[in-house]
């Protein structure tokens, strides 16, 4: 059964270690939430906001050993309001059940879904 979770940060500047910096504090939060281990990940599709440029942020998943796993990265639509530096991921986990899995949003995109706030 294939479930996904989703999860959300923000780069303190669009350089390539700050992007991969980043988006590797998320996998890991991700990861260690929601006790995942590298063989359920099926794939991770990340997004960034247009004034991030410097680095793809699948790059980070690779950097943390993610050699098998299909990785894909788009550039969002800017949309007024929109966190700045912002990268997002949906990472499909597959296991035998259904897997209630919790979304991850660090560094205050915790704006972007309100209704998860602790």
């Amino acid at each position: 059964m294939v479930s996904a979770v989703r999860g959300a940060t923000v780069a303190l500047e669009n350089s390539q270690e700050a992007i991969w910096q980043a988006t590797a504090e998320l996998l890991q939060e991700i990861v260690a939430k929601n006790a995942i281990v590298k063989d359920e990940v099926v794939a991770a599709f990340f997004t960034m906001t247009p004034d991030l440029d410097a680095a793809y942020p699948a790059y980070a998943a690779r950097r943390l050993g993610w050699t098998d796993v299909p990785l894909l990265g788009a550039q969002e639509t800017p949309v007024p309001g929109m966190p700045a530096r912002m990268v997002r991921v949906l990472l499909q986990i597959e296991r035998p059940e259904r897997a209630r899995l919790t979304p991850v949003y660090l560094r205050g995109t915790i704006a972007l879904r309100p209704d998860l706030a602790p």
